[in-house]
């Protein structure tokens, strides 16, 4: 049996260290205590700063008023996901009062430690809590398998707790038992910022060069006349976007899975802004589609037919791609010369788009990773990093928070590393927005200003990094400014601390 006041314990421990070996150890040690699967389920959510139930009907209004903590420990972590299974399942009327007696309950036999936890974990509050890669490793250690293998369960099923349940066990064959399922999303294969097209040619070669569009990163599943659509996040959009749900419907295949990107166009061809193409991700009207239609341009294909292509190198993908979509493949060029992928960024370019993206045509899909294997290439490099804080602004910015403190992600699980600070770029509309919004995500503030939990991920352009003892990550960022937000992304999809370093020149480096 795991006790809560374990997993309280655990949790304050990996919030209390940098070390990821020490934070790895941690969680494994509490994973070795669970019981069965539904108990190694529900440590797993715990220490990620989640509840499996999702929604439970409970927030701030609900835990104003709670009862004394007891004096010692007595709760197990089975107690307390069951509390949040009766949660869930207490509706019609007169649920209020059932809630809040459960409510009052489980806090009534909670220690202050405890009490604590619970408030954070179940207002999304709970900061401490492992990122995925951490988690995904201390699974590995607590089951003995290789982490590869628990990566790779993972990806393909998308459900952390399941899998370390899977792992703990049934060992390696049931995590390789795993399996693509169209129908169920798999976690984006990412990139990594390259230097410059010919730089990324040299690294790569023989590669895939194609266009990097301004969109709204989608995932597609199609099994005969059902149909999928799914967000970066893994959010399903599918009622939300009927005429790419209609074009997939009409492709030359019975199942298949795609990866690719979606946006709107402008009368003349060119990319209308990223943000009127994310608002289309909830409309739920006809008025609201026919306004603004979506385009979608494909570049992966990772199931075909009964065929699962997630293992093949990317140039088997590729031509299992033109088969299923046909016109809808991205503009690219599949190795080219030199010179002609500078022509594909120049193409790109003069089209509207950002850049161009440069993939290992010898590569696998590595779902859910970040690796050197596809590299985007901007005229002006682009990082996405958190917004750890604002300051407020001065003269004609008085009363309004401005300029942004930003963080790279810590690739070992830790908070965001500072690398820079920046209020370029920021319009009217963005400060007045940032001045309403940042205080909902408030961690703390003094006179100077107001520091943010690391939720908010915005774009952020700049002309390079410099090597700097100003901030903890020993880089700074050279001119700044901001892009835009990225609602789209979460503080895990954030470029890494090893990502801001790799910009760092040469000499530097």
């Amino acid at each position: 049996m795991v006790r809560l006041t374990d997993v309280v314990a655990v949790s304050a421990e990996v919030g209390a260290t940098r070390s990821r070996l020490a934070k790895v150890a941690a969680i494994a040690g509490a994973l070795r205590l669970a019981e069965d699967a539904d108990e190694a389920k529900a440590v797993v959510a715990f220490l990620s700063g989640a509840i499996q139930q999702g929604r439970i009907g409970a927030g701030w209004r609900t835990l104003v008023e709670l009862p004394a903590p007891a004096p010692e420990p007595t709760l197990a972590v089975a107690d307390v996901d069951a509390a949040f299974d009766r949660l869930v399942d207490t509706r019609g009327a007169g649920s209020v009062g059932r809630r809040a007696e459960i409510i009052a309950g489980l806090f009534g036999a909670a220690t202050a430690a405890e009490q604590r936890f619970l408030r954070a974990l179940i207002t999304g509050e709970l900061r401490q809590g492992a990122l995925e890669g951490v988690m995904l490793d201390a699974v590995a250690k607590a089951a003995d398998v290789p982490g590869e293998a628990v990566r790779r369960a993972f990806m393909l099923s998308g459900r952390l707790p399941e899998t370390a349940a899977l792992a703990l066990a049934g060992g390696v064959d049931a995590l390789t038992a795993v399996r693509l399922e169209p129908g169920r999303p798999v976690r984006p294969m990412l990139a990594s910022p390259g230097t410059s097209v010919a730089a990324a040619i040299a690294d790569l070669s023989p590669c895939l060069v194609e266009y990097k569009l301004d969109g709204a990163r989608i995932q597609v599943h199609k099994v005969d006349d059902e149909i999928r659509v799914f967000t970066r996040t893994l959010r399903e959009i599918t009622d939300s976007v009927p005429e790419l749900v209609e074009l997939v419907r009409g492709l030359p295949c019975h199942t298949v899975v795609l990866d690719g990107e979606t946006l709107a166009l402008s009368d003349d061809g060119r990319p209308r802004p990223f943000q009127e193409t994310q608002s289309r991700f909830g409309s739920t009207t006809e008025e609201q589609v026919r306004a603004l239609l979506l385009r979608p341009y494909f570049f992966d294909c990772l199931h075909l037919d009964g065929v699962d292509l997630i293992d093949q190198p990317l140039r088997a993908r590729n031509e299992a791609l033109n088969r299923a979509v046909g016109p809808h493949v991205i503009p690219g060029a599949i190795d080219p010369t030199p010179e002609e992928a500078e022509a594909v960024g120049a193409a790109a370019l003069a089209a509207g788009h950002e850049g161009v993206m440069v993939k290992d045509l010898d590569s696998a899909y590595q779902a859910g990773r970040r690796g050197k294997a596809w590299q985007k290439v901007k005229p002006v490099h682009t990082l996405d990093l958190v917004v750890i804080g604002a300051e407020w602004g001065h003269g004609r910015r008085s009363g309004f928070l401005s300029n942004l403190h930003l963080g790279a992600r810590d690739p070992d699980g830790g908070p965001p590393i500072m690398v820079g600070k920046t209020f370029k770029g920021l319009t009217d509309e963005l400060l007045r927005w940032q001045t309403t919004e940042f205080p909902k995500y408030q961690r703390d503030r003094d006179d100077w200003a107001v520091y943010l939990r690391p939720e908010l991920v915005v774009e952020i352009a700049l002309d390079g990094v410099q090597a700097s003892t100003r901030y903890p990550g020993g880089v700074a960022l050279r001119f700044a400014r901001v892009v835009r937000y990225r609602p789209d992304k979460q503080a895990a999809d954030a470029d890494t601390i090893t990502d801001v370093r790799g910009l760092l020149p040469v000499a530097q480096g």
